[in-house]
Order: structure tokens, then C-alpha cells, then sequence
């Protein structure tokens, strides 16, 4: 009894658009079994060869599906394996050229899973060649980054031990080549830094020696042949003092600059007047200049300016200024210390004649132990005097310098201008 038939209208092209569109097999079949038509895949298979031995084709002629197709009756079909769905299968009665056939689409599950299963196999192949390229290519990277951070790395080490020398000679424009510039320069800058600390050292070794062995003659001279004489005792015992305080100055330098880069000096700030810190300072200094002959002028606008600030401070930087003017002043020259009022600030200049200081030293001369030939033939000092001159006004935040004009070298720091409270009360 025939339940239902299709018809399909004549077309060469509308078997393998079938099978296409199924992605599987299409068999045509007449109403008494025979196999009119196979198509695999949009392809036409070969009736009396491939067809008739196709393994699907032997399988449907078996089924009880099959015999109920010839009979008009459609069925949908899945084939199953261990619960594993292997094929999915339609059975369609259908009118074709005026005849009774079937159509049977066969749609194979169990290719999609070959071929799923060889593409994994490829991906994981794949997979596989990948991570062993990448690691090739990870350590060959590895060694072309990490070579030249070792060698900046034992160059650094090298400089730790001592060996300032080292430098690692990378010449790449890369963030690389910045790094191992970067550490050529510290290690010049750490050079520069030894060659004048053990030059200071030497400097204070004979400096303090020299005072040394002064005070110890003057006193046993003093002990032994002056003690009755009153003039001459009073001039060994002046001369002893004036050593000892020589010493004890370049005591205090060395340690001042200490206590303030170890940050254990704080300011103790209050009102003051600058004028009076200058010409305390002046004064003292004017007296130590006797014996050469240089004279310091002080020269001020004004004389009553309110300034906050540790006087204490404040005092030693015009003191090592002074110190520094009068080194490099020859004898029966004139330091000239000058006070000039700006919009908010009082300038303080301290200025000596002598040849220019180079342009390429005027930013050394500020750091530790650095120090310039001195024109007036005195080496007094431990070369921390601008240091700690630095050190001060840097902490007081004030700005500061050196200028070179008209056969002067000047000195100057700028100090803000305020009134005190009380007087703004």
C-alpha cells in the first residue's frame, strides 16, 4: 500500500545536488529493488562496480526498512554502535519519469568522525612542530637579550670590586645600549670621584700634618727656650691657636658634609637679619687677612633684611665662600661681597679676581672633594667647601651658582625676602 509519494520533476543536476546537500550517499531505486542511481558526495558511482559492492548499499537491502520503503512506506533511520550514532538515513517513496521509485539519502556520521579524528591528529601534529619552533626561536631570543644584560651585569660586579675601569662597550641604539651607556658614565663618574677623593685625602694628610708638626715644634720651643721670654711666648702660643683652629676647621668640613648627606643635620630656621650675617662673617674673615694683604669690600643697599633661615647654616656657606675667594685671590687683591635687593629675593655675591673658572668646571666644582687650581698659592681647605655650600642651600632651597665676568669669578646664592609674622600681624 502505498502512504504517500513524491514526484520529482526531471533534472540531471537534481540527484547530486542531493547528495551534496546531504553530504552523503543518494540512492535511486525502482519499485522492484532495483538500484537505478547512486551518488556519492554530488559524484555518480559506477553502477555494476562500486555501487553494487558499496558496503552502504548491502546494508540497506538487508534492513526491514528497506522492504517497507518498496512497499510506499517512507522511514528516517539512525544507525547506532554502542550507542555511538555511526549513520543517519531517510527512506522517501517518490514518483519519478511517471514510475514508482525510491530515494534513499545516506548520511555517514562515522566519516565526519574519521575526519574529525585526522584533523586532530593534525592540529596536535601541528601543535606539536609549533611549540617546538617557539622554543627554539625562545631560546635563540633568549641568548641575543640575555647576553648583553650579562655582560653589562659582570661589568657592573667588576665595578663593585673595585675595578672602575670596567666598561661593557655595547654600542646598540636600544634601550640596551642606553643601559650599558649609562653604566660607562657612572663608571667615569666613579673614576673621577676616586682620582679626587684619594687626592683629597692626600691634600688633608699634608694639611693636617703640616699644622701637626707646627704646633708640636712651637710648643716645645715654647716648653724649652720661649717660656721666659713673654713676647715671643705669646707669638708660638697665637701661632699654636691659630694652627689648632686650622685643623679643627677642616675637621668640622669633613664632618658637616658627612652628618648632612647621612641627613642627620636639620635646620633650625628663625628670623634673622641678613645683613648681619654677612658682615659678621666679612669681618671675621677680614681679620684672618692681614698677613697677605687682601682686602674685602662689603657693599649693601640695604642693611635691615628679614630672612628665614638657620643662621648657623647660613653663616658657614658665606664662611667657605669667603675661604674659597680668598684661596684663589693673590696677595693685596680685594674680594668684593655684595648684597643686591631683586623683586623677591636679596641677592648675596661673593666675587675674586682671577682667570675664568673653564665653562666645563663650573658644574664639577659643586661635588665632593673637587677643587680648582688655586691662583693665590694658598691650599687652604679640604675641597668640601662648595659641597657642603651645595648641600646647605639645596636643603634651604635656595638657588645658587657661579658666574665669570669682566676678570671676576662670582659666587651667589638667592635668599627669599619676607617679613616676619609679627610685623604682618
Amino acid at each position: 500500500m502505498l502512504l504517500c509519494e513524491h514526484v520529482l520533476a526531471k533534472s540531471e543536476g537534481l540527484f547530486p545536488y542531493l547528495s551534496q546537500i546531504v553530504d552523503g550517499k543518494m540512492m535511486l531505486i525502482d519499485e522492484t529493488g532495483l538500484l537505478l542511481a547512486m551518488y556519492s558526495y554530488g559524484h555518480p558511482m559506477d553502477l555494476e562496480k562500486d555501487a553494487v559492492e558499496s558496503p552502504v548499499w548491502k546494508t540497506i537491502k538487508k534492513s526491514e526498512e528497506y522492504k517497507h520503503l518498496l512497499l510506499g512506506e517512507p522511514y528516517e533511520k539512525v544507525l547506532r554502535q554502542d550507542a555511538h550514532a555511526l549513520a543517519f538515513e531517510i527512506g522517501i517513496p517518490v514518483l519519478y519519469n511517471g514510475k514508482r521509485n525510491c530515494i534513499v539519502l545516506h548520511h555517514s556520521l562515522d566519516e565526519i568522525q574519521t575526519v574529525l579524528h585526522m584533523n586532530r591528529n593534525q592540529f596536535i601534529l601541528l601543535s606539536i612542530l609549533l611549540t617546538l619552533a617557539a622554543s627554539v626561536l625562545a631560546a635563540v631570543f633568549s641568548r641575543h637579550f640575555t647576553k648583553p644584560i650579562l655582560i653589562i651585569k659582570n661589568s657592573v660586579d667588576r665595578m663593585a670590586q673595585g675595578d672602575l675601569t670596567a666598561a661593557p662597550g655595547i654600542l646598540s641604539k636600544d634601550e640596551i645600549g642606553q643601559l650599558s651607556e649609562s653604566v660607562e658614565k657612572l663608571g667615569q663618574a666613579l673614576q673621577r670621584v676616586d682620582v679626587l677623593r684619594k687626592e683629597v685625602i692626600a691634600n688633608v694628610s699634608h694639611e693636617l700634618r703640616s699644622p701637626l708638626a707646627l704646633i708640636s715644634g712651637y710648643a716645645e720651643m715654647v716648653r724649652d727656650i720661649d717660656w721666659k721670654n713673654e713676647r715671643k711666648r705669646e707669638e708660638d702660643l697665637s701661632l699654636i691657636i691659630r694652627e689648632a683652629k686650622r685643623m679643627s676647621d677642616m675637621v668640622n668640613d669633613i664632618l658637616d658634609y658627612s652628618q648632612f648627606k647621612a641627613g642627620y643635620i636639620h635646620l633650625k630656621k628663625d628670623w634673622y637679619n641678613l645683613y648681619e650675617i654677612v658682615e659678621s662673617e666679612v669681618n671675621q674673615c677680614q681679620q684672618n687677612m692681614d698677613a697677605s694683604g687682601i682686602d674685602i669690600c662689603l657693599a649693601a643697599e640695604v642693611k635691615e633684611i628679614p630672612v628665614y633661615v638657620d643662621a648657623l647654616k647660613i653663616s658657614q656657606v658665606l664662611r667657605n665662600m669667603l675661604n674659597n675667594a680668598v684661596n684663589h685671590t693673590e696677595n693685596h687683591g680685594t674680594v668684593q661681597v655684595s648684597l643686591e635687593p631683586l623683586k623677591q629675593n636679596i641677592r648675596v655675591s661673593v666675587a675674586n679676581p682671577g682667570p675664568p673658572i673653564p665653562q666645563e668646571e663650573r658644574e664639577l666644582i659643586w661635588e665632593r672633594f673637587q677643587r680648582s687650581q688655586h691662583q693665590g698659592g694658598r691650599r687652604q681647605g679640604t675641597g668640601l667647601g662648595l659641597s657642603i655650600i651645595s648641600t646647605i642651600l639645596t636643603t634651604h632651597e635656595m638657588p645658587y651658582g657661579v658666574e665669570c665676568q669682566e676678570g671676576l669669578n662670582i659666587f651667589w646664592f638667592s635668599c627669599p625676602i619676607q617679613k616676619p609674622k609679627d610685623s604682618q600681624e
